[in-house]
């Protein structure tokens, strides 16, 4: 019996997902997850706000950066949506008039959760090292774990790896400190 061949999706099959879904387009194939849970969100949260001051407005840190919260990037025929990412403002000195952005980022960040964790890992590192992303980091709120990696030579290298409540200084962002156990829902 023959079956019928897949079709490539296509950036129009984003326009008619619901509010409530995160599209992609990794490898012709559309990807959807539902918005952020809440652990997920605060991590991305405390990680945007530590960042924003010292490295977007330059406010107790060196500045030259723009962060943002979900940008969408469209990386050859890839659509991405990470967590958080970064561009180097000499790199990106103006912004796109498009609501996308066709420069892959200087650092991305991927907040895992069970839904998420294989296709971040397995579709998304290889996608973001052939684009040139330099930096990766992980954040694994189940695991209470911050995995930083460095592009090498066109392979991720893990350059270091936090856990729990340790005090983290991660690149790009060396001239900050914060403490993991800030990203977690306290115990009860």
């Amino acid at each position: 019996m023959n079956q019928p061949a897949n079709r490539l999706a296509t950036y129009k099959d984003l326009f008619g997902l619901p509010e409530h879904l995160i599209g992609e387009i990794l490898h012709g194939t559309l990807v959807t997850q539902p918005r952020p849970a809440p652990r997920h969100a605060l991590a991305a949260s405390i990680i945007s706000d530590e960042l924003i001051g010292p490295y977007h407005r330059g406010r107790g840190g060196p500045g030259g950066w723009w962060i943002l919260y979900e940008p969408e990037l469209h990386l050859g025929s890839n659509v991405l949506v990470p967590d958080l990412a970064g561009w180097r403002r000499e790199r990106l000195p103006a912004f796109p008039d498009e609501a996308y952005f066709t420069l892959a980022p200087d650092w991305v960040c991927e907040v895992l959760s069970p839904g998420t964790a294989r296709t971040d890992r397995v579709v998304k590192m290889p996608i973001y090292a052939a684009e040139g992303v330099a930096w990766l980091w992980l954040v694994d709120p189940d695991q209470r774990t911050l995995e930083v990696f460095r592009l090498h030579e066109g392979h991720w290298v893990m350059e270091h790896a936090w856990q729990e409540a340790e005090e983290v200084t991660a690149p790009p962002f060396v001239e900050l400190t914060f403490s993991l156990a800030d990203l977690w829902v306290p115990a009860a």
